[in-house]
């Protein structure tokens, strides 16, 4: 089972911390560092510096880290237009030497669309959008040197596009659809991603939720097994029964209700939580780690947990 670090700057946080971030999770061994891609802060938790834009930060990140891989989880399709996006993703992948993943959904904080002035239609026009997006974006990265891209839908036309630049990964960098719906968000997994995410779930229901894209890839006709399970957790441990009161109450959260939805508690009980969503499919767990300043918790779980699994 893969581990990655998975961090939320909107609720308060500069690039130099997501940076150090970022540099304990490629010394801890970690897989991955993601970002989640909103402008506005939630709840009523001071926002401190505010928030960051995701692709400046990946961008900058691609060139101060080495080994690990860099992503958004998720990119909201309402910010940026697709062609531009495949463009972004292609610089920051070439700029890390092949190390990006996207992670792209419809968007649904109506909040931070409204405080920065970004159009928010409604559910079925963003997933409508959210479909076209990553259309264009395969679309352009598959398209040969020299050929042009060409897209006639009904919230975006390409003409004449001419698929540059090219990321460095080939085919092109994984994508990661995600989400809890049961309709639309499976259909444009099995049709698009590499890699399907459960966002904040338990065992049981990500289990079902796998269950819908492996239905749904039958019947596009694609190998449900092509498609890699993951979700994300808060995370919250420590060494022992104070350590870990003390990073809940850092984070304003109740030790028991973090125990409930998250990997909470001592090392050994984070362990056996993540057997329970291995025995359901999960090979990949992203870490929501909410205070980017405790840098010994990754160190701990680098070293009591991720040891553990390998």
């Amino acid at each position: 089972m893969e581990l990655r670090i998975f961090t939320e700057p909107q609720q308060g946080a500069t690039y130099e911390q997501l940076l150090k971030m970022a540099r304990a999770a490629e010394e801890g061994g970690f897989d991955a560092f993601f970002r989640s891609d909103h402008y506005l802060h939630m709840g009523d938790r001071d926002p401190g510096p505010g928030s960051t834009d995701a692709w400046i930060t990946l961008a900058g990140l691609a060139r101060e880290t080495e080994r690990i891989r860099l992503g958004t989880l998720l990119t909201s399709a309402t910010f940026r237009l697709p062609g531009v996006l495949a463009i972004s993703a292609a610089e920051v992948d070439a700029m890390s030497g092949g190390r990006v993943e996207l992670g792209i959904g419809a968007g649904w904080y109506e909040e931070e669309h409204r405080a920065y002035g970004i159009p928010f239609p409604p559910v079925a026009e963003r997933f409508e959008r959210l479909e076209e997006s990553l259309a264009i974006v395969t679309g352009l990265w598959a398209t040969r040197r020299g050929e042009s891209f060409e897209f006639a839908g009904r919230h975006f036309t390409l003409t004449g596009g001419p698929g540059l630049p090219k990321p460095v990964q080939r085919p092109r960098p994984p994508l990661i659809v995600g989400g809890q719906g049961r309709r639309r968000t499976p259909r444009l997994a099995a049709r698009f991603s590499d890699e399907f995410n459960v966002p904040f779930a338990s065992s049981e229901d990500c289990a079902e939720l796998y269950h819908l894209v492996e239905a749904a890839c039958d019947e596009e006709g694609r190998d449900p097994a092509s498609i890699l399970k993951s979700v994300a957790l808060v995370c919250c441990v420590g060494q022992d029964e104070e350590e870990f009161t003390r990073r809940a109450a850092a984070i304003g959260r109740q030790p028991a209700e973090l125990r409930r939805n998250g990997l909470a508690g001592t090392p050994s009980e984070v362990l056996a939580r993540l057997t329970e969503y291995e025995q359901v499919g999960v090979s990949r767990v992203y870490l929501q780690m909410l205070d980017l300043d405790d840098l010994e918790q990754v160190e701990l779980v680098s070293k009591e947990v991720l040891a553990a699994l390998s």
